[in-house]
C-alpha cells in the first residue's frame, strides 16, 4: 500500500509527534510511517534504499503540516486501481484541521515518469482521538470458510 491509499483507508490510524518526529501508525496493513521534523532536507534520490513509504521530510506552516517525500519504490501504486507510483515521483502533502473533528489532506503528485504533470487532491478524514488501532492480520487469506464445515 502507497501513502494515499493509506490515507484513503477507512481503518484508523495513530499519529504520534514529537518534537523531531511524527510516526503515523496505520491500522491498514500495518503500515508505518516516520516523517522527520528536525530540519533536515531530503536525501538523493536512491539514497537511501528506496522505501514502500519514502523518505519524508516536514515541517510546519502556521497550522498546517507540509510534507515532503520522495525515495519511494519504483513498483508501488498510488491508489487501489492501480495506478502507478515511480521511483521519481515527489508527494508533498498538507495536513490541515479546519474543525474539530476533521482532518483535510491535500496531496501533490509529482511523477515525471508516470504522468505528464502533477496533480493534486484532497483527501478528508474523521479524526477520533479516543479510537485506538488493533493490529491488522490477514493470515488466512480469506479462505478460512473453505476448511470449515456448517452443518
Amino acid at each position: 500500500m502507497g501513502i494515499t491509499q493509506f490515507h484513503m483507508q477507512p481503518q484508523p490510524r495513530k499519529i504520534v509527534q514529537t518534537a523531531r518526529l511524527i510516526a503515523i501508525m496505520y491500522e491498514a496493513n500495518s503500515g508505518l510511517r516516520y516523517i522527520y521534523m528536525d530540519g533536515r532536507q531530503l536525501p538523493p534520490q536512491g539514497e537511501p534504499q528506496p522505501w514502500w513509504y519514502g523518505y519524508s521530510v516536514g515541517r510546519w506552516d502556521g497550522d498546517t503540516l507540509v510534507v515532503e517525500t520522495n525515495n519511494l519504490r519504483d513498483d508501488g501504486w498510488l491508489d487501489v486501481e492501480g495506478s502507478p507510483l515511480t521511483d521519481q515521483a515527489r508527494i508533498f502533502e498538507r495536513f490541515h484541521r479546519p474543525i474539530f473533528g476533521k482532518l483535510e489532506i491535500d496531496v501533490t503528485i509529482e511523477d515525471p515518469k508516470a504522468y505528464t504533470k502533477p496533480f493534486t487532491v484532497r483527501i478528508n478524514q474523521r479524526v477520533s482521538p479516543d479510537d485506538e488501532p488493533i493490529e491488522f492480520v490477514c493470515n488466512e487469506n480469506q479462505q478460512f470458510r473453505r476448511r470449515i464445515k456448517i452443518n
